[in-house]
């Protein structure tokens, strides 16, 4: 069995149990896993999806905007001007 996929954490000699669990949540929590496993409890209708993609996008985009050209950036500007114009 490979350990690329195995999530988990080695408990050092002498930790508290407590210790090393919170340490498992902090990581299950840095990767997205506790939310994702909360999301698919229960059943995400398309408008749902939809509205959480909004609501992560500029989180996901961050670095991606840190490093946009002159002509990206202009693009992006006429993309985002035009969406705001559009009747709800």
């Amino acid at each position: 069995m490979s350990d690329k996929h195995t999530r988990g954490v080695i408990i050092k000699k002498g930790e508290p149990v407590d210790r090393a669990l919170k340490r498992l949540k902090t990581k299950l929590d840095t990767e997205g896993i506790l939310e994702e496993m909360r999301r698919r409890r229960a059943f995400e209708s398309p408008t749902q999806r939809r509205l959480r993609k909004q609501r992560t996008a500029p989180k996901r985009h961050k670095v991606r905007w840190r490093y946009l050209s002159s002509s990206q950036d202009a693009k992006a500007e006429e993309s985002s001007a035009a969406a705001n114009n559009t009747p709800s």
